[in-house]
């Protein structure tokens, strides 16, 4: 079905849009991002967070370091760089123009619709 594809694409640019976000934030691990976002109902499933981490990484937007963890088991900290610092408020800037848009089209489409037979 046609609306469960946008719907996909919709849910894949927030999911970005909002890991970005809490990247924003500071250094955080793979971990607490993924339970940020389940919490959210944003993740179903935790292994998109990695390719997506990685897709950043090879972009140039987020850097890790290795870091011990209370278990002894190194981990992952992530932070995001200079660029996907100005990256992330670039988006934010974006969103909130598409949003105010989008609110605009909605309102437009309330007040302009054609009445009914049952309205008349």
């Amino acid at each position: 079905m046609i609306a469960e594809q946008i719907k996909s694409q919709m849910r894949k640019g927030i999911l970005e849009y909002c890991v970005m976000q809490i990247l924003l934030r500071g250094e955080v691990y793979a971990s607490d991002l993924i339970e940020e976002l389940q919490q959210a109902n944003l993740l179903a499933v935790e292994g998109i967070i990695y390719p997506l981490l990685l897709k950043f990484k090879h972009e140039g937007l987020l850097t890790y370091e290795w870091v011990n963890s209370e278990s002894g088991l190194p981990k992952k900290h992530y932070q995001l760089t200079d660029e996907g610092k100005q990256t992330a408020n670039l988006l934010a800037d974006e969103l909130h123009a598409l949003l105010n848009t989008t609110k605009a089209f909605e309102a437009k489409s309330v007040n302009d619709k054609p009445e009914t037979n049952q309205e008349k």
